[in-house]
Formats: structure tokens, sequence, C-alpha cells
């Protein structure tokens, strides 16, 4: 039998704990980037700056074991991939991205025109960030649903060039369900590269890699780490989000099956030891019933050492009621809110801050990580306060345009000449009233 070594999660009563009783009911595990792994990732980006593929090459041995020759994906690789998969995964990968693409297609920025004065015209306009790179992970548990999330909407948004990168194997290849899923979503400039140097070569450009402008996608703490390195840098890429470990929190009324909940909680542990769930709920039945299914639950998961690591840092928090759940859930900021309970759409117009919400006892959060069509590149950390998931507009920019005719000018100039008079913008009043006396000679109105 396998051994569990998870207990249960330990139990908070909201109502009775002191503000830092809260707090630390709350609190995310600690960040792993340590001096020691800051400065390992540093001297990798330096290294890659400075000798490019070679150090790619390099490092690609050092810390995956492999030679390669050559470092992207070719076109009979892609095939190979394809060939080594079963029809029931295509099948699966293929049905994901069509829900997926449809599902950012209709959410996409569209371009806005209005007047704003006679003679003014007024516009927004979403246009594509031109170089992105994407990078896939493919330690412990390859992720062509990454794949999926991270190149769709890439390609609605119209950029020119997306380049990927996702670890190697001992063998030297990559992953064939990441490639043939990038490959289904039209990206074929895949890169063999893990870790640190993978956004080293996408952030500077070597040989073989272009430079790119943003840079998207989760990974372990020192591609974590790399990424933000590399953004901090003077000129330096953009990146979509701070990321960290995956976590969830589920609030649940007396009536949830504590098997579905424990499934929910053991979805994110399993992620790895640094991942966090929390349970929310005013029923004390129910935490004792959920304790009891994660032991049973545990015993069949493979990644029990991850899952059961993850739970000795998760909680159990009893409120007073639903109400209650949500402002705990507000304070949190999770990653993924699953709303277990009776009339999820009730406590959904309270909700604050999340990076994505499930709703009703038959919407379990694997749905968003794999097939439902909205994006799993979520924010973590407490990031959702403040920042969205990935979405077609993630990969734009919005760019405003102005037009005005002489009538225009002559309706809102006066307003402009005016105000940069107060703000001491002398040379702005002055080309209003260039134009404004040029019209007047004209004889226009």
């Amino acid at each position: 039998m396998t051994t569990v070594n998870f207990s249960e999660l330990r139990c908070i009563s909201w109502p009775q704990a002191s503000p830092g009783e809260r707090e630390t009911a709350l609190a995310r595990p600690s960040s792993s980037s340590s001096p020691d792994l800051i400065m390992a990732v540093r001297r990798i980006l330096d290294q890659v700056k400075a000798d490019g593929d070679y150090a790619l090459r390099l490092l690609t041995r050092r810390y995956d074991g492999c030679e390669l020759v050559d470092l992207a994906v070719t076109a009979a690789e892609f095939a190979e991939a394809a060939a080594q998969l079963s029809d029931e995964l295509k099948t699966a990968i293929d049905e994901s991205r069509r829900r997926i693409e449809r599902f950012h297609r209709e959410t996409r920025p569209q371009p806005i025109a209005l007047s704003t004065a006679p003679g003014v015209m007024c516009e927004r306009l979403p246009l594509p960030i031109v170089k992105v790179g994407l990078y896939v992970p493919a330690g412990s548990a390859p992720l062509p649903s990454t794949a999926l999330m991270l190149c769709v909407p890439a390609r609605l948004a119209g950029c020119r060039e997306i380049v990927l990168c996702t670890p190697p194997r001992a063998d030297g290849s990559a992953d064939p369900a990441v490639l043939y899923a990038a490959q289904s979503c039209g990206v074929t400039r895949v890169y063999k590269l893990g870790g640190a140097q993978a956004i080293g070569a996408m952030a500077y450009g070597t040989e073989c890699v272009p430079r790119c402008d943003k840079l998207y996608g989760p990974g372990n703490a020192f591609v974590t780490a790399a990424k933000l390195a590399v953004s901090q840098e003077p000129g330096g890429v953009a990146i979509d989000m701070p990321a960290g470990p995956s976590e969830v929190l589920v609030i649940a009324d007396a009536m949830a099956d504590p098997q579905f909940v424990a499934a929910d909680l053991l979805s994110q542990a399993e992620h790895g030891a640094d991942s966090q769930a929390l349970l929310v709920t005013p029923s004390a039945a129910l935490i004792e019933s959920v304790n009891e299914a994660l032991h049973d639950l545990l015993k069949v998961l493979p990644r029990i050492a991850q899952a059961s690591g993850a739970l000795t840092h998760s909680r159990a928090i009893l409120v007073d009621d639903l109400d209650s759940a949500v402002q705990v859930s507000n304070d949190y900021a999770p990653e993924h809110l699953i709303l277990n309970v009776a009339d999820p759409r009730r406590l959904l117009l309270s909700v604050e801050n999340a990076g994505s919400i499930f709703l009703g006892r038959y919407t379990p959060e694997s749905l968003g990580d794999y097939t439902s069509g909205t994006n799993h590149v979520l924010p973590t950390y407490g990031h959702a306060r403040t920042l969205s998931g990935l979405s077609v507009q993630s990969f734009q920019k919005l760019v405003t345009v102005q037009e005005a005719s002489a009538e225009g000018l002559v309706a809102i100039g006066p307003t402009a000449i005016t105000l940069a008079n107060a703000e001491g913008l002398t040379a702005h009043a002055l080309a209003v009233q260039l134009r404004l006396r040029a019209i007047a000679l004209e004889g226009r109105p």
C-alpha cells in the first residue's frame, strides 16, 4: 500500500482567529527564489548573452543530459511526433484547440471608432506584438495543454514571429504531444531548449534563436527568476506576468460532495510540493469528510509525494456563512476559485479577485486547464488583484488614433490652448494656435 505522509488539512476558525492568525492562514509558501538561485540564473543568462548557440548547447548538455546538433525542431521531427501519438490523444488536442480558438476569437479586442466632437474622430486599434517567445515546460509532466494556451491566442493576435521553446528529453527529442499541439496551432518555429537558458535565448537572441519582444508561459523557479531578470534589464523584454506555484481556493457549502472537493484540491496539489489548496466553508462536517476523502484519493495518485507535500501547507478555513467565505477568497486572490455551492451565481456577484472562476458542482478546475475554452495561464501569488489571465489582448498593444478636420480643430482647439497655457507648455498651445490662424486666413468658419 502506498504510504500517505499527509495527515489532514489544518482547520482555522475564521471568526475566532486574530488578524495575525488570519494573515498566516492565507500566506503562500515561501518563494524558492533564493539568492543562490538568482545568482545561478544570472550566470546562465550572461553565458547565453555572451556565447549564443555555443552556450545553449553547453548548458543543454549540463542540465538536460543530451547533446544537440540542431536546436530547432525539424519537419521530420514534427512528422515523427504526430506518428507517435494515439488517435485518441490527437483528437483530444484538436477538440480542445477548437474550443480555445472559439473562446479567444470571440473575446479578442475589437477596433473602436467614435466621434468625440463634430469633426473629431478617435479610434483604438489592437495591433499585434511583432515577435513573441513562448515557453512550454516539459519536466516531470509535459504540458501540451500549455502549448495550446499560448499558441492559440498568439496566432489570433496576428503576431508576425512566434517562437516556442520546450526542454529536450534525454534522447534529445522534444515531447511529441507538445510538438503536435504547437503544429496544430500553426506554430512550427520550435526549439529544444529549457530552463533559464531558453529564456535567455529568446530575450537576447542567438545565431539560431531570434530575439523576442515579449515572453510568455509558466516554468520552474529557474524559468521564473530568468523571466523577471531579463524584464528588469534596461531595454529588456516584457513578460506576461510574474509566475508562481499553482493554487486553488474552493468555497463549498454543506451539500457539496466531499470527494469532488478533495479531488479539486488535489488537482492543484499534485503540480508540486510548493502548490497550495484552500477549502473555505461554513460546514465543519464537510471539512472532516473532505479530509477523509483526501486520504483515500491520495493513495491512487502517482504524484502522491508532490500532492501530500502541498497539502502540508494547505488549509481548511471555517467561516460563519458563504458571504464570509467570499470575503476570505477576495483577501487571498486565488489563481483558481471554485464555487461548489447550491447558488454559485449569487456568490459570483461578490467576487473581486480571482484568476479564473468555476461555478457549481459539475465544473472542476480541470476543465479550464484543458478543454473548456478559457486560458489556464493565470496570475498566482495574489497577483489576481491586479492582473488578468492570458488572452489575445496579452499578445497585442492597444494603440489610439485621432483625426481632426478644420471644423474639429476650431471646435476643441481653444480648450487645448487654455489647458496648455495653464500648464506653462507654450509650444503645445502654439501648435494649435498656428493651425487656427491658418484656418481663419483660409476663410473657413
